[in-house]
């Protein structure tokens, strides 16, 4: 069962009930992240995430995590590209406690100086961490190699400068604009009943005003370029991103077939050639990463700095043999159960139901319908996926990234 209420504030709610569990998850999304911020706020988003959790107008940041912990709850929060979520798991008997310290964090928090002060170092840390990940770095890097610097180019922590500047006031602006009742919906999945839902929200968030949401168009520019960054390391690592198609493009499901043929599943492409046949590589994969405006087919690889280009060269014969349509019905069905089955395996999870429900909500303003989502995937064809190769690998806007002992870009 799927209930959905929008109340007078603006603020949406979504609950698919799951009655055979003793658990649920429930979150807060934030339609905001790094791809609408400013120069100067590039990193705010994160950094707001990580303050919500130290301290409100009753609880200090222990006690939020004491309080949690004595009921057995667990929370948590992460920042992408275009939403910040925050959200609690518990068991069904201590939702509305869990709830209500959700609640507390997300509208009460004071941001005390000494926390912004403190916390500026462990976000420094973070980045340091990052820094040191290469294969996070590699991606990261990738992104601005074919978004540029801006958009969905930016790093979701920021940069040391700004991290390092931000104020409490700073906080309150970018809240104020985009932290707004219909700029937020909340999500739970799990064995609660709707109606108790309703009033928990309606309890915590309906003094929330309605202001304006300060909307922000992305901007999307495709700079093309080979980035590299020298590492003493082992390992190289070697990332590729193609143009693909957008969020609710009409070959999305298409694609998402394509990509698991390609280098999504242990079966795929790029898995068997790069390195179960030539032995190049531990980690090769491929993935789509579709936005509102814009998408992206990416290739990572992690290989010896010995196996470099002869991993290069695999990788892209890979990726020639599909672009020349070389794909088989045998393939083209294994990758649509793959697909299929990974929307089945999510239904058992009530994180995974809380933001798939509550992104659908987010993004298009509709209820995501189970159902329908299955028949659309079940209704590609074949001659689908061969029209989705055609949208998918456009070198003319092939952009690269390389992490490792190397002292060039790539060249391709």
């Amino acid at each position: 069962m799927v209930h959905f209420k929008k109340f007078d504030n603006g603020l949406r709610l979504i609950v698919k009930q799951m009655p055979g569990l003793m658990s649920v998850t429930m979150g807060i999304i934030v339609h905001t992240g790094a791809s609408i911020e400013t120069d100067g706020e590039d990193g705010i988003s994160h950094f707001i995430e990580h303050m919500m959790f130290k301290g409100t107008q009753k609880r200090s940041a222990f006690r939020i995590s004491d309080d949690m912990d004595a009921i057995g709850a667990q929370m948590n929060a992460y920042t992408s590209k275009d939403l910040t979520c925050y959200y609690a798991k518990s068991t069904t008997g201590h939702a509305g406690e869990a709830f209500e310290i959700l609640s507390d964090l997300f509208l009460n928090s004071t941001f005390p100086e000494a926390e912004i002060a403190r916390e500026k170092g462990v976000i420094l840390e973070e980045i340091n961490m990052n820094d040191d990940t290469p294969d996070d770095l590699c991606l990261d890097l990738l992104s601005k190699a074919f978004y540029g610097e801006r958009g969905y180019g930016r790093n979701i922590l920021g940069p040391r400068k700004n991290v390092s500047s931000f104020t409490r006031q700073d906080i309150k602006k970018y809240m104020s604009r985009r932290y707004t009742p219909e700029n937020i919906v909340i999500s739970m999945a799990g064995n609660i009943e709707p109606k108790y839902a309703e009033e928990l929200v309606d309890r915590y968030f309906s003094k929330m005003r309605t202001v304006p949401t300060d909307k922000v168009d992305v901007q999307v520019e495709y700079p093309a370029k080979s980035l590299f960054r020298k590492k003493d390391i082992e390992q190289i690592h070697v990332g590729y991103a193609f143009p693909s198609v957008k969020r609710y493009d009409a070959l999305f499901d298409a694609t998402q077939i394509l990509n698991s043929i390609l280098g999504g599943s242990m079966s795929s492409r790029l898995f068997k050639k790069v390195r179960e046949e030539l032995g190049l590589a531990y980690t090769v994969y491929s993935y789509l990463s579709a936005y509102e405006e814009t998408g992206s087919l990416v290739v990572y690889s992690g290989v010896n700095s010995s196996n470099y280009h002869n991993s290069v060269d695999a990788v892209l014969g890979c990726i020639d043999d599909v672009k020349s349509k070389n794909i088989s019905k045998e393939e083209f069905m294994r990758g649509k159960e793959q697909l299929i089955s990974s929307l089945i395996f999510a239904q058992e999870s009530t994180s995974s139901q809380m933001l798939l429900y509550g992104k659908e909500l987010v993004y298009s303003g509709k209820v995501y319908d189970f159902e329908e989502r299955i028949n659309k995937i079940t209704g590609v064809t074949l001659d689908d996926v061969m029209a989705a190769t055609e949208c998918n690998f456009g070198c003319d806007k092939l952009a690269v990234s390389v992490v490792g002992n190397v002292d060039e870009p790539l060249k391709i």
